[in-house]
């Protein structure tokens, strides 16, 4: 089953989906007051975020680092921020981008 990147005025949503049409439907069914604004069926069955993209560019690992900011916060998110920003020396936007990621993952 082909793999689509549905953009739409408010999220990014990718989706296994027969064809475009059922990848339509699963949009509207999850976001129905969301336009599509772009629909790109990709070319390999696999999502992959380059950590570049993302501003990570550090030769340290940033799951570890900010996983531990995280613990060490009790999982308050402008704590761990500050911590990780101390830690790393990165700016506060980058900090902020690695700390949501890792709670995203599920620290």
């Amino acid at each position: 089953m082909p793999l689509f990147e549905v953009e739409t005025d408010a999220h990014i949503i990718i989706t296994w989906a027969s064809g475009e049409e059922a990848a339509t439907a699963v949009v509207k069914d999850a976001y129905p007051h969301d336009k599509i604004t772009r629909m790109t069926k990709r070319p390999r069955d696999t999502w992959v975020i380059s950590k570049g993209a993302l501003g990570i560019v550090r030769n340290l690992d940033p799951c570890t680092t900010a996983r531990d900011c995280l613990a060490k916060a009790s999982g308050d998110k402008v704590h761990a921020i500050r911590l990780y920003m101390h830690e790393t020396g990165t700016d506060l936007e980058q900090a902020r981008k690695v700390i949501e990621s890792n709670m995203v993952m599920g620290w």
